[in-house]
């Protein structure tokens, strides 16, 4: 259980820290805001690419696939918290599927057919 909470606050901070540096260009180049709104958003960016190799895998590509559920997740919270717009009964069922591969990729016992 320790590990699980562990790499879940890791792939939840390197998520936040993505979407917010993502976030940043898209304020700028979408929304009309400042060129400055990229200076924290490559900070953000250059702090998610950090934290990803904290993940416990021997794989860098199993990492950045279990890390996808959780984005998944992560970006329709920002759609509800950041952006006013409530998920709907399809976003919900696909963040269920996107995390539960999450934990498979994740916790998946190797070397054992």
């Amino acid at each position: 259980m320790n590990q699980f909470l562990s790499i879940s606050a890791i792939y939840a901070a390197a998520a936040f820290a993505e979407i917010a540096g993502c976030f940043a260009f898209w304020a700028w180049l979408k929304m009309g805001k400042s060129i400055w709104w990229i200076v924290p958003g490559i900070g953000a960016l250059i702090a998610f690419a950090w934290l990803l190799t904290l993940a416990p895998s021997s794989h860098a590509g199993r990492a950045y696939a279990a890390y996808g559920g959780v984005y998944i997740s992560a970006s329709l919270f920002w759609l509800w918290w950041v952006e006013g717009q409530t998920p709907d009964k399809w976003d919900i069922i696909g963040v269920v599927l996107a995390l539960s591969a999450a934990v498979i990729i994740l916790f998946a016992p190797r070397g054992t057919a």
